[in-house]
């Protein structure tokens, strides 16, 4: 990440006091919560986790400053800087997590992975529509299995029939995700790594920050 406002919209994951995840929050959120002792950093180090509250973080931070400065993320202000948590782990609140997922532009294109669910190809997203697979006009609903990623040639071709209809096939049946679907690409990326100890896909989603 480059320059310190994207650093504080940096991605941090929330767990309960009984550690299931929560949702994601950004840094500026995560270090608020930290300061006024309302939650603790949760680090994984080497298969354990280790807990820290907001000042024994600092100093975990200073340690890192001088041994192992890379492979961090760090917030740098005159007179301290300080390790952005990839985890931190409520201390009160015990809400359990939010189990649907947000029907939206956003998280269609990412299960979709930004390609075209026609032609395969992978676009900018400036370069996709969503596309109805039973069209609107034949009844078909603004639903998870009736919506998918598709560029833009591919729906002109497609205009307003079935994919039978336009002789199109589907590159894999639309189904709603069981969790946000950008949590599953950001699992992909070794900086979430240790997330990956507290997403159980099977019982646990988590909402992303808007």
């Amino acid at each position: 990440m480059d320059g310190s406002v994207s650093i504080l919209d940096a991605n941090v994951l929330v767990l309960n006091k009984h550690y299931m995840a929560l949702r994601v929050i950004s840094a500026r959120r995560a270090f608020s919560l930290l300061f006024r002792d309302l939650a603790h950093v949760i680090s994984v180090e080497n298969g354990k986790y280790q807990t820290y509250d907001y000042q024994s973080w600092t100093e975990v931070s200073q340690l890192k400053r001088d041994f192992e400065p890379e492979g961090c993320e760090w917030i740098r202000t005159v007179h301290l800087e300080i390790v952005v948590p990839k985890i931190i782990r409520l201390l009160f609140y015990d809400k359990l997590p939010r189990q649907d997922v947000k029907f939206n532009r956003r998280n269609i294109f990412a299960r979709d992975n930004n390609h075209c669910q026609y032609c395969g190809k992978k676009f900018p997203i400036a370069e996709l529509s969503l596309d109805h697979v039973l069209p609107r006009s034949q009844g078909g609903k603004s639903t998870w299995e009736n919506v998918v990623c598709c560029c833009l040639d591919c729906n002109i071709r497609k205009g307003g029939r079935t994919p039978e209809q336009a002789h199109m096939r589907l590159m894999a049946q639309p189904k709603k995700p069981k969790r946000s679907p950008l949590i599953s690409l950001k699992l992909n990326n070794e900086r979430y790594a240790s997330w990956r100890e507290f997403l159980d896909q099977a019982y646990w989603s988590v909402e992303l920050k808007e």
